[in-house]
């Protein structure tokens, strides 16, 4: 995913194997720091890992974001939006949450559209720390009422 350039755009840009597999070691290492961090997709037909998505918060994010990255040759299946809405339920539910954000590039229409499925407005610029605090980003957003009432849902677990 990392090599190609097309899906790495919008995700610090293409990597070499040995620095991908340092960011992958980083989801693991957050999953033991923070008891939660990005989940991998797995294909069911398949069984191949085709992205990641899920909750996502280091030092300095301008909030508790649940994003995602998906290979390309499976954009279109509606994994970035089914798997967002599974993980920002479990945000919310379990984690306890009140705001989930998506940083997203003001050029990444394709990530604009998952972001409006899931019923996220744009709220304008944000800023990322350093090394990124050059990067673009519009940070999209939601609160957990806004989520559970657009998902029919009035408390974690219980449905309408």
């Amino acid at each position: 995913m990392m090599a190609d350039e097309q899906v790495a755009h919008f995700i610090g840009g293409v990597q070499v194997r040995a620095i991908a597999w340092r960011h992958f070691m980083t989801m693991a290492g957050a999953w033991h720091m923070h008891g939660f961090a990005m989940f991998s997709v797995i294909e069911k037909a398949t069984g191949r890992w085709v992205g990641r998505l899920g909750p996502w918060y280091p030092e300095g994010w301008p909030g508790t974001e649940v994003g995602w990255a998906i290979i390309r040759d499976r954009w279109g299946r509606g994994y970035a939006t089914e798997g967002t809405a599974a993980a920002m339920d479990w945000a919310f539910d379990t984690l306890g949450w009140t705001e989930v954000i998506h940083s997203i590039a003001p050029d990444n229409t394709v990530s604009q559209i998952v972001a409006s499925k899931l019923g996220a407005r744009n709220r304008g610029p944000g800023r990322l720390p350093a090394p990124f605090d050059n990067a673009r980003v519009d940070i999209w957003s939601q609160s957990r009422e806004h989520w559970r009432a657009q998902r029919g849902r009035s408390a974690p677990g219980i449905s309408r």
